[in-house]
This record gives structure tokens, sequence and C-alpha cells, in this order.
């Protein structure tokens, strides 16, 4: 069947979805149900990373400043202006898409390093104005956030936030999928691999990197918002540069160019710490020996690298 911007590939979403709903049974405490939750946001933010870097192979250095501007704007708007959760996660998606929009206009002109120390300096920027502006982001110490409340029902619990945030992680799955398999995305592909040919074929470059890198601010931003209002509490550390070093590692150990390769990263990245324990003070060096082992043996990364042995194995 042809794919279309409204026919997402249905088989993995499927699947996805089984695997979502079967998981509970597995999941005996708490615990693992915020490590379940934690690893569906993080797989919702990396998903935008994934377009951005998989995709369009645009580097980004410093996304976690776009998921800090998603959490404090929920934040603020919900506690300190009273507004309905749904429309602060909204507005902070779009004050993203906005400042995406203005920032894109300039970096996206770089390439290579330059564009990677210009996206770095960027997330800089945002995680030094959160910690140094007390009165208003609460400094180093960080805010309080509202519970996410919608007509008088309160998500509670870590059964409750699991159903929405897979919710979440499936819709923005579908989205991905769609832009992907539609002209943009083709676009997308064709300017990766080679800006020349891309722009002799008639492909407006400009316009697609920039569509992007808002459509990944975006994802941030909604990831921020559902971590906000999950953990009711933030801090400036949201923004700091090893987290976005660690949505890199995810996307690049479940394979550049894989829409379902970044939740399989976020959930073998983010379970590591919970399965190696004893390594808990080491955790930055952990990952760090996971992006140098992915780099040296899973160049692809590693969704990309079994579905290819797999086909092998078929012929």
């Amino acid at each position: 069947m042809k794919s279309g911007f409204l026919q997402p590939q249905t088989g993995g979403l499927v699947a996805l979805a089984a695997i979502m709903a079967l998981l509970p049974l597995l999941i005996t405490s708490d615990l693992y149900f915020n490590v379940a939750n934690n690893i569906g946001i993080r797989a919702l933010l990396c998903l935008g990373l994934s377009l951005l870097l998989g995709f369009a192979g645009q580097i980004s250095l410093g996304h976690a400043g776009f998921f800090a501007i998603g959490a404090y704007s929920s934040a603020l708007l919900t506690s300190r202006l009273d507004w309905p959760v749904p429309v602060a996660l909204l507005a902070g998606a779009s004050l993203c898409a906005l400042i995406a929009l203005i920032i894109g206009r300039s970096i996206l002109r770089l390439r290579g390093h330059l564009l990677a120390m210009a996206t770095l300096a960027m997330g800089s920027m945002i995680y030094i104005i959160l910690n140094q502006n007390v009165a208003l982001f609460g400094g180093p110490d960080g805010i309080s956030v509202k519970p996410f409340e919608v007509g008088g029902f309160r998500l509670q619990g870590g059964v409750q936030w699991y159903i929405a945030i897979c919710c979440a992680l499936l819709a923005g799955t579908w989205l991905a999928l769609n832009l992907v398999n539609s002209p943009i995305g083709r676009a997308l592909v064709a300017i990766k691999g080679s800006e020349v040919a891309a722009e002799v074929s008639g492909v407006d470059i400009a316009r697609y990197k920039l569509l992007i890198f808002v459509v990944s601010a975006v994802y941030a931003s909604v990831a921020g918002s559902l971590f906000a209002h999950y953990t009711e509490f933030i801090t400036p550390g949201e923004a700091d540069l090893l987290y976005s070093f660690e949505m890199l590692i995810i996307v690049l150990l479940g394979g550049m160019g894989s829409i379902y390769g970044a939740i399989v990263g976020a959930a073998i990245l983010m379970s590591l710490p919970h399965l190696l324990t004893w390594f808990h003070d080491y955790e930055t060096l952990v990952f760090g020996l996971v992006l140098v082992f992915t780099v040296l043996f899973l160049p692809r990364g590693l969704l990309p690298t079994l579905q290819q042995r797999w086909r092998k194995r078929g012929n």
C-alpha cells in the first residue's frame, strides 16, 4: 500500500501498542512504573531529535534547552497564571516553535562542527538564563509544578501516568512515521544525502531544515511539559549539556534514521542505571562507554543493524 501523510505504518504501531499494553503485566511496583514513564517521556523527546539528526542530518547539542522551555512554560503558566494544563502545554509548544523558528533561521545556515557549536551555545544560554533568574525561574533550586489536572480529573499514580504517556508516545510515533513517509520526509532524506543534489532537484533546503528544526523543538517541548507535571518539580538541570548528550546517545544507540530506534534507545539507556545499580556513581562514564561502543561496533545503530542481519538471514 502506498504510504502517505495520513497512512502510518500500522504494523510497527500495532506491535508498539501491544508491547505497551502487555508491559504492565510484568511491572510489580511503582518504582518500575516510574522507570517506564521516564522511558516514555525520553522516547518522545528523542523522536524529534531523531527526525532532525537521522533524517535531515542536522546535529543539535542543545536540544535539552527546548525540553526545559516546555517544562518551565507549563510550570509558570499553570502555577502563576492558573492556566489549564492542556492550554499551557500548547502555549509552551508554540513558544518553543517560535524560538526555534527565530534561532533556526541563523544557525541552520551553518554545517558540521559549526552547527554543533551553535546549538551547544543555544542550549548553554537557556541553561544560564534559567539558572541565574531566581525571581522568575527559581534559580538553581527550581520550582514546583501543579499536577496534571483536566476538568476536575487529576492524573496521579504510576498506572494513570503510564497510560497517558503511552498515548502521547503513540501519537508522536504516528506523526513521525507519517512525516517520514510524506514528501517532506523524502526531501529531508535528500538533504541528508547531498544538499547540492537536493538543491539541483528543486528542494528548498533552507525551508525544510527550518521546518524539521521547529518540529523537533515542539516534540521536546511537549515531552518537557509532561515531565514537569509528572515529577511536579523542575530545575535548570533539565537544560544541562549532559542531558543533551544523553539524548544524542539514545538516537545513535537506537539508530539514526529509525523512528522506532529512538524508542529502543531510550528503553535501553534509561534502564541501564537501574540494571547496573553498582555503577550509579559512574553513570556518565557508562553513557560514554555506550556511545563509544555504538560508534565503533554499531555505526548504524542497534535497530537498523538487527534489521539488516534479519534480512540477510531471510535471503
